[in-house]
């Protein structure tokens, strides 16, 4: 990467007066910590979901939903030559793999037989060491309503509310006798085929309508499908999609059931050339820097991991969609957020630079840090969150050792939906500054360069950077000489 990192002194501003006496002192630090989920897991998953294949027709125009194109893709999160080793996981099939209009004799949710035998490709994937995922979305099909729930008497027709959401299915009433037995029959049959990973679709209050009719509130789905997977015979993640509510009553369900929420919409282009645009990498960002400054008040660690929708940085700029410099900034920017790793790219096509990007084992350790720190927005110069085109981030310090990661971005003009238009458009590359006191982490520190591998001269001040639009530099930073809190407290 081109970016020069210089040491500079940060003890005045480009005036030449103090810093003190030309902004406020930045607020403290409340460092951001990850517990354990709903379901059991200690991080977010890696692995590849194949929405982005099935929707940009154009930019991977040999796969369907089929056996033998998913093992393909799927096989090569295993293959040593490609992204093996690197703890990709989880081969997540996205909608198109089940019936669309009716399930089987009960009601519960069945594969397209002449497409895929579920069973056996769960069987495959577990041979390699990798994992199966399975998308579904709330309510019991239309077609199904007068038949009767696995294991009980109850009629279908008895557990719905009567609203059609415009998926084929009437949304269940989550008060009456039934709905609970119909979602463990369903996560029931998910485990007798050897599934790892449920993603819950079109999950409200927070989802767009997008000219379907969702109820206002099928919160109760993810509660009723938490309360299945724990009942069922094999451990699975719930990950919930696709942009929740972020208000207290509702984050409060999602916490307590899910294991990652989606913070954004989907990022890809649909029916493209390409996967992706840079305008809805900033959206995505920015999402995330809303959803994270609401949480950075709270003293309770974090029980649940964001999704920011599925990473495409796997494969070259015509087929990604976004330049090489760019796909640099979204895979730091995933890494370092402690976000999903499902890997939205055509893996039979990447290159280089995808192949460093998702496999580099120091920026795969700051993917580790992140699961345990949450990144939060610390502004060069203020300290603050608002969005800005020149951005810091940090995730820690750590109990353990005082580290933290830093992400410093130069996200470029804005595009529309990056929540800084209006604001002074930079142009080229610039040169900024993020004092150690703007992370809220006065002290003295060695610096590594993660993408480059090169430890940088001990800081006592902050980072100097040059960077051009999209670009970014993710710093790993441990104290020169870190003194324990609790011998602090004793001092």
């Amino acid at each position: 990467m081109r970016v020069v990192l210089i040491l500079a002194s940060l003890a005045t501003c480009v005036l030449g007066a103090p810093i003190e006496q030309v902004r406020p002192k930045p607020s403290p630090l409340n460092v951001l910590r990850y517990a354990t989920t709903p379901n059991g897991f200690n991080s977010p998953p890696r692995g590849w979901n194949s929405f982005g294949m099935q929707a940009n027709i154009q930019a991977a125009t040999h796969f369907a939903m089929t056996q033998n194109d998913t093992i393909a893709q799927c096989d090569m999160l295993a293959d040593p030559d490609a992204l093996g080793g690197a703890g990709y996981e989880y081969c997540s099939l996205d909608s198109g793999w089940s019936i669309g209009d009716h399930g089987d004799h009960h009601g519960r949710i069945m594969y397209i037989q002449e497409q895929l035998d579920l069973p056996a490709l769960a069987e495959h994937l577990h041979s390699r060491g990798l994992k199966l995922g399975v998308y579904v979305v709330p309510g019991a099909f239309a077609k199904d309503a007068n038949k009767t729930i696995y294991g009980t008497n109850i009629r279908l027709n008895d557990t719905l509310s009567g609203h059609n959401n415009g998926l084929a299915r009437i949304d269940f009433n989550y008060t009456r006798d039934g709905v609970q037995e119909w979602h463990n029959s369903v996560v029931n049959l998910f485990a007798e085929w050897g599934v790892d990973f449920i993603k819950l679709d079109f999950i409200t209050p927070g989802s767009p309508d997008h000219g379907v009719h969702l109820s206002r509130d099928t919160s109760g789905s993810v509660i009723a499908f938490h309360n299945a997977i724990a009942q069922a015979s094999r451990p699975m993640r719930l990950d919930v999609s696709w942009k929740l509510e972020r208000n207290f009553t509702y984050y409060d369900v999602w916490k307590h059931n899910a294991d990652s929420m989606r913070v954004d919409q989907d990022i890809n282009n649909m029916h493209s050339a390409t996967f992706l645009s840079w305008a809805t990498v900033q959206r995505a960002i920015d999402n995330y820097r809303q959803y994270i400054t609401l949480q950075t008040s709270t003293l309770e660690p974090l029980t649940i991991y964001p999704d920011l929708d599925n990473l495409y940085v796997g494969n070259a700029a015509n087929i990604s969609g976004i330049t090489d410099a760019q796909r640099g900034t979204m895979a730091t920017f995933w890494l370092a957020a402690g976000a999903n790793l499902l890997i939205g790219s055509d893996l039979l096509q990447l290159d280089a630079l995808g192949r460093r990007l998702l496999t580099d084992r120091e920026a795969l350790a700051v993917a580790e840090f992140g699961a345990r720190y949450a990144l939060q927005p610390r502004n060069p110069g203020t300290g603050g969150a608002r969005a800005q085109q020149l951005q810091a981030w940090i995730a820690g310090p750590s109990d353990d050792r005082g580290e933290a990661v830093v992400v410093v971005m130069n996200l470029g003009p804005p595009l529309g939906q990056s929540g800084y238009e209006g604001e002074e458009v930079l142009t080229g590359i610039e040169a900024f500054q993020v004092t150690f006191e703007d992370l809220g982490i006065p002290g003295t520190y060695r610096v590594r360069d993660v993408w480059e591998h090169r430890d940088l001269p001990v800081r006592s001040t902050g980072l100097r950077v040059l960077l051009g639009e999209g670009e970014s530099k993710l710093f790993k930073l441990t104290p020169a000489m870190y003194v324990p809190p609790f011998l602090l407290r004793l001092g």
